[in-house]
């Protein structure tokens, strides 16, 4: 089980096809929003359990916005490009959920996020 979860508010796990996830990473799931957090690294069959609920993980963010550098700010909304294994502020990305700690620009840190649908 992913050992960055924070706290759980709500969890539903769903079981899918994902290649070479890690147990913690972030997941965007299908191209309509739906996203979560790896609970398991892929197993032999392709397959992981992601989490979709209302939690907060500790997660990797980028003080950068898709063109150059700025810092993320708690309560900033951040965001998620497939295939990139770290959240920042670029808004033309899928919206993951919202920054809980600072990162300054052009950093990149492990902080907490609440993870939204």
């Amino acid at each position: 089980m992913a050992k960055n979860e924070v706290y759980t508010r709500l969890k539903f796990v769903l079981s899918l096809a994902k290649a070479s996830m890690n147990s913690g990473d972030p997941v965007l799931i299908g191209d309509q929003g739906l996203h979560g957090v790896c609970l398991t690294d892929t197993n032999a069959d392709g397959n992981v359990s992601v989490d979709v609920g209302l939690s907060v993980y500790n997660l990797s963010v980028k003080g950068h916005d898709g063109t150059s550098d700025t810092a993320v700010d708690v309560g900033d909304k951040v965001y998620l490009t497939d295939g990139e294994t770290f959240l920042d502020v670029d808004s033309s990305a899928a919206l993951f959920g919202y920054a809980l700690e600072a990162v300054g620009s052009g950093e990149t840190k492990t902080i907490k996020v609440l993870v939204t649908q």
